[in-house]
This record gives structure tokens, C-alpha cells and sequence, in this order.
């Protein structure tokens, strides 16, 4: 432990430094010369005095907790927990959070830091709690999670780090046979032994004067013993089950022994029913144990055990923690020649060994709330999927019947748009892809995705369906803003609206934009996160999508641009200028099965599916592009149906005419 001037760096790097003057004392509310106080063993952290008290304890959840955000950068909030047990300041120092782009500010996120003021970390009741929580910041919700997450996780180990809560209950079902030496090595007992000779320099003037030597004046060991491993192999289970049975439900059982010349018991406690010699210090509480919450112990039943003079079990009142250190202090006076008296106190500081605490229930994992309270969402997602997923293996079914497949066709593309859309927030973005490739360099955690249960679901069916069908599964079916230009598209050539055709070789050319792009917002967020995110405001998708098309008019512009192109060339911006399309189909190289069907008269003597295509993925000899594919089967209905396939034309034909006598 040392002081540290404000301002001042420790060699902890940049989560370590330590904050200003002006920050700590609008972290704790005062002013005036405060001192702050560098602690760097156990947990990191600082420690603010005023005129010598302590006000206030500060910890980073980047330096406690590790936090790393939605994006696979840090995110550092300093927080400052008082005495008592409660969150008295809260400062956001950096994040690198894609929420910029979704129309929330810095000032919505440092408000939603700040909200955590005034929690109370010594009410263990998880509802209480959740209950003095800010609310998630809707659009934000996997940003502000981690938040919350780090926070919490911050303020508990920071606080019980302190000795401000209890890091726990004792555990009081664990039992291993071990002994003495055992015991003092897990440490159990505390001891200290003040010798003869200390005891006649200590009371020095007394009536009766004391012999120095180096034999014991007292030898004192202390420790709680509701642990079965300590109290049972202490005393024997008959006697272990008394002591225990003889306290309450939320005391605990302190043994103090001791051998030597001093008695810490002595005899007026049975006058006084108070053992005035002694004292349980924890923190500001002291307290001196009655005869009601005494029980004297004949011997230990360990055999390598000291002989003890006086052994002792007193209930500690549920004001003293067991779980936190306390102070046992023992009284040492003599009577001196003169009158009055002298004396000296032994303190003899424990603390309940890790080994021996209770598990505590942490409060829930916020994923875990939220897709309990996004069941409903859940499951509908759930439903769209297993409903995409058999369209899918049973397409050769299913594209023999052309008005089958268009009516599951259109009738899925609105579901996406307006339901997984509009309704669900679904659309996946480029910003996920960078915020996951971060994740795997700065520390993957599945918690951070896990917190948007929608977007984890449709992220987990497209990487499956990558494998198996290619970028179309999300593309062609699952994209709300790709829905909504096909389905503008199919209501324009309705009215009659003649389509544009693109000629292949400027077709093919101009795929090179949404690859470029994606590499060079990809390669931008290593630089600067920041810019990478304006820059992948050429997604249409949350003006669309995720804002509802309430923004900025330059917004609405562009959007309305790309709708009005793909009314003229169907799905005009999932062609040339989709980042995550491009993102989608470098991994669908890997794709395992190919389910799209050709035959080897296909774009040799019919050309009819390369001109149907809705996005151009088939080229002039016939082959399905992948990297363009969005599956939407039409040509496997075109290839199915007699009426236009070419080649099942010739062969009804043939066979009518084979049968013609």
C-alpha cells in the first residue's frame, strides 16, 4: 500500500492510473484536501481520506473485472463504493461501444453509468436490487449490459475486497479428517504468543512483578469453527454438535484457547456474566461476549494438539461477520505499587480462510434475464427458423409447385420485414462481424453475445446455415431490409414497372464494391473503431430497420435512393453494396453440400434461369455463383415446371411423340 499523488501513472499501465483531483471529489461528493491511496496487493484499487478517515473506496472494471465490451475493446468505469456499502459515484472513462451509430450519445451512456449512484451492495436480496437498476437503453442492449455486468461485478469484489460486505456465509457442511498441523495450515487458527519476558517489560511498575523468561505469559489461538473440518476434528463430533446446537440460526461459534500464566476468561465474568477481558473488534463494532454465549470446552480431541489451558466457544451475534476479518483483543492489566493499574492489549487479527466460505448465489447472469423475459421472442424466432429450415430440405418438394413457393416465398419475406424486423429489431449487421472479430483477439466471452438473445439466435442458424446452404439462408430469407427491397420489387413489377438489366460484364464489376468495402471497414476498426462505424453507415439497415426510419432527412435520402434503385433492379443493394453480404460470403467458401440442382443442358442450350435470377448469380454457361446466390429457389422452380424449362418441354414432347402410333 503507498499514497500516490493525483495524476500520477502506476506501473499497472493505463487502467491503474490514477484519477484527478477534480474526478475523485466529484466522485465522493466532498471537497476540500483529500489524500488518495495506491493499492496494488489483492485487489487493485484506491482508498480516499479526508483528514486521515476513509471516505470512500475507488477500482477501474477494466482493471478489476477485465470488461470488455460489445466491440472487443475495453470499457472503464471508475467507481467509488463508501463505508457503508453503497455506490456513492460512477464515471465512464472510455468505451469503444457501436452505439454512436444507432442514434444513441455518449451523454445516454454516461447517464446510464451515473444511474448506478446510490445502490446499496449490502442488500442481498437479488430482486432489491435489479429493482435500483437503471434501465437497459434500448437499441443498446448488449453495450449496456456489459456495462451493468461490470459494474455490479466490480462494486462486489471491490466492496469485499475492502471488508465493506461479506464475501460470503461460512460453509457448514464441508468435512475432511485432518489434523493440527493441518488446521494451522489452511489457516483456521489464528495464534500469537507473548512470552514472559514481554509481559515484565509490558507491565513494568506492577505490584506483582512478572518473572521474565522464555516461557509463555500467554499463548492465544482463535478461529471460527462452524466448519465441520475445524470444529469437528477440534472437538469430536458429540461435543462439535452441542456448541453448534446451543447457538442461533444466524450466529456463528468463535473458539478462543490459550495457554500460559494469563487467563483471558479470568473470574469477574462470573460476577458480571461479562468477560470484560475480552473484546471482538470488526471494523467500528466492538463487543464483549456474556456468559449467555458461553461455553467452556474440557480438551481437543486432536491428538498432536498443544495442552491448553482454558478453552472457549462463544456465539458471535449476527452484527459480527464471520466472513469478514475481526480482531480478537485481550485485556492484560496488573495492579501497580503506587495504585492504578498497568497493562497491555494483545490483538490477535483473523480472517476466515477462503477454503471455508459458503458459495454465495451470485445474482443472475443478465443474459439469463433476458431471455427469460424475451421468452415470447424467442420462440417466435425459434419457429421462423424451423419453418425456414424445412423450406429448405424439402425445396425439391416445395419448387414444384410454383404457387406453393411463391405464397411460402412471399408470405415468409413480410414475416421477416415487418415481424423479425420492424417487431424484433433482427437485423445483423457489419458492426456485429467487427465487434466479433475484436472479440476474438481482446478476449471472446459468450456472455456478451448472449445478451441480444434474437441476434444470437439468427447469428448461430446463419453460421450452421453457411455450412450447409451458403450466405442465401440469411440473405435471402432472414434479412428484414433485404425482404423489404424484394418485396418493393415484386409490388413494382406488378404495376408494370420495367426492370433494368445490367449487362454481365458491368454486373460482375461492380460486385467488387461491397467486398471492398467490407475490407476496408474491417481494416478502418483496427485503426479507429470510431471511424470504422461512420463508415458502415452505408448499411441502410439502421435507418431502416433498427430506427424505423425516424433520423436525419441525409439518412432517409439514402435509403430512399437505394429503395427507389431497387425498384428497377431487384435487391439493388444486396448486389453491390452489402458489407455483410460480402462478410457472409468469404466463410460460405467452406459450404458443404450443394443443393441447387443443374443440368448439363443448363446454360448451353437454355438460358432461361441466368435471366430469371433475382440478383445475377448465374452466369452465361449456367453455373450458381455462391457468393451471390440469396437462395431464393426461383430457378429450381423454373428448372421443375414443364410448362417453362426447355428441357422438360423436349422430353414431354418426345415422349408424346413416342407414344403417338
Amino acid at each position: 500500500m503507498s499514497l500516490q499523488p493525483f495524476g500520477t501513472a502506476s506501473a499497472e499501465g493505463v487502467a491503474a492510473e490514477a484519477p484527478d483531483r477534480e474526478t475523485v471529489a466529484a466522485l465522493v461528493g466532498l471537497s476540500g484536501p483529500l489524500t488518495l491511496q495506491r493499492i496494488d496487493e489483492g485487489i487493485p484499487g484506491w482508498t480516499v481520506l479526508k483528514d486521515g478517515r476513509i471516505v470512500a473506496h475507488l477500482g477501474s472494471t477494466w482493471e478489476i473485472a477485465g470488461s470488455v465490451g460489445y466491440s472487443g475493446r475495453p470499457i472503464d468505469v471508475l467507481l467509488a463504493i463508501s463505508p457503508d456499502a453503497r455506490v456513492i459515484g460512477a464515471r465512464l472513462l472510455r468505451h469503444n461501444e457501436p452505439v454512436l451509430t444507432l442514434g444513441i450519445s455518449d451523454a445516454d451512456i454516461t447517464a446510464y453509468v451515473e444511474g448506478f449512484v446510490g445502490l446499496d451492495l449490502a442488500n442481498e436480496t437479488t430482486g432489491a436490487i435489479d429493482a435500483a437498476l437503471p434501465d437497459i437503453i434500448s437499441r443498446a442492449t448488449v453495450s449496456t449490459g456489459v456495462l451493468r455486468d461490470s459494474i455490479l461485478r466490480t462494486a462486489r469484489i471491490l466492496a469485499v475486497g475492502r471488508g465493506v460486505i461479506s464475501g460470503g456465509a461460512v460453509d457448514r457442511t464441508t468435512f475432511e479428517v485432518t489434523d493440527w498441523a493441518g488446521l494451522l495450515a489452511m489457516g483456521a487458527l489464528a495464534e500469537t504468543r507473548v512470552t514472559m519476558t514481554e509481559a515484565a517489560e509490558a507491565l513494568a511498575g506492577a505490584k506483582v512483578a512478572v518473572t521474565p523468561s522464555d516461557q509463555p505469559f500467554l499463548h492465544l489461538w482463535t478461529g471460527v469453527i462452524d466448519t465441520p473440518t475445524v470444529g469437528a476434528n477440534l472437538l469430536g463430533n458429540l461435543e462439535f454438535g452441542r456448541a453448534m446446537g446451543g447457538i442461533g440460526p444466524r450466529d456463528s461459534a468463535l473458539l478462543i484457547a490459550s495457554s500460559g500464566l494469563f487467563s483471558p476468561r479470568g473470574t469477574d465474568w462470573k460476577k458480571t456474566g461479562v468477560f470484560e477481558r475480552i473484546t471482538v473488534v470488526q471494523g467500528d463494532r466492538r463487543w464483549q461476549p456474556d456468559a449467555d454465549a458461553f461455553r467452556s470446552i474440557k480438551k481437543l480431541v486432536l491428538a498432536d494438539a498443544p495442552e491448553m489451558k482454558e478453552i472457549s466457544v462463544f456465539a458471535l451475534p449476527p452484527a459480527i461477520d464471520p466472513a469478514r476479518p475481526v480482531t480478537i483483543e485481550v485485556q492484560v492489566t496488573r495492579p501497580k505499587d503506587g495504585g492504578g493499574e498497568v497493562g497491555f492489549t494483545v490483538a490477535l487479527p483473523y480472517a476466515l480462510p477462503d477454503a471455508f466460505r459458503a458459495a454465495t448465489a451470485e445474482p443472475e447472469a443478465l443474459w439469463r434475464q433476458i431471455w427469460e423475459d424475451k421468452r415470447p421472442q424467442t420462440v417466435l424466432v425459434g419457429l421462423m427458423l424451423v419453418v425456414l429450415a424445412v423450406i429448405l430440405f424439402a425445396q425439391e418438394a416445395i419448387t414444384r409447385r410454383p404457387r406453393l413457393w411463391r405464397g411460402l416465398r412471399l408470405g415468409f419475406l413480410g414475416v421477416s420485414f415487418f415481424v423479425l424486423g420492424l417487431g424484433l429489431n433482427g437485423q445483423l449487421s457489419v458492426v456485429q462481424v467487427i465487434a466479433f472479430l475484436h472479440s476474438l483477439l481482446g478476449g471472446f466471452r459468450w456472455e456478451t453475445f448472449l445478451i441480444e438473445p434474437v441476434i444470437f439466435l439468427l447469428w448461430s442458424f446463419t453460421a450452421l446455415g453457411l455450412l450447409f446452404w451458403g450466405r442465401g439462408v440469411y440473405c435471402g430469407w432472414l434479412c428484414p431490409f433485404g425482404a423489404l427491397q424484394e418485396l418493393m420489387n415484386a409490388a413494382a413489377r406488378r404495376f408494370g414497372i420495367r426492370q433494368i438489366a445490367v449487362p454481365q460484364s458491368l454486373h460482375e464489376r461492380l460486385w467488387a464494391i461491397k467486398y471492398t468495402l467490407f475490407v476496408a471497414i474491417v481494416a478502418l476498426s483496427f485503426y479507429s473503431m470510431h471511424d470504422a462505424l461512420v463508415m458502415a453507415e452505408v448499411e441502410p439497415f439502421k435507418t431502416a430497420i433498427s430506427m424505423r426510419f425516424m433520423r436525419a432527412w441525409p439518412f432517409l435520402l439514402f435509403v430512399a435512393a437505394i429503395l427507389f434503385m431497387g425498384l428497377f433492379i431487384e435487391r439493388f443493394y444486396c448486389r453491390y453494396l452489402c458489407p455483410l453480404g460480402a462478410g457472409l460470403a468469404i466463410p460460405a467458401k467452406l459450404k458443404i453440400f450443394d443443393w441447387l440442382h443443374r443440368r448439363p443442358q443448363c446454360g448451353r442450350e437454355c438460358r432461361l434461369c441466368e435471366t430469371q435470377c433475382t440478383v445475377g448469380a448465374i452466369d452465361a454457361i449456367g453455373r450458381i455463383n455462391p457468393n451471390e446466390c440469396v437462395l431464393c429457389l426461383r430457378c429450381q422452380v423454373t428448372m421443375n415446371d414443364a410448362t417453362q424449362c426447355p428441357v422438360l418441354k423436349r422430353r414431354a414432347r418426345t415422349q408424346t411423340e413416342s407414344a403417338t402410333p
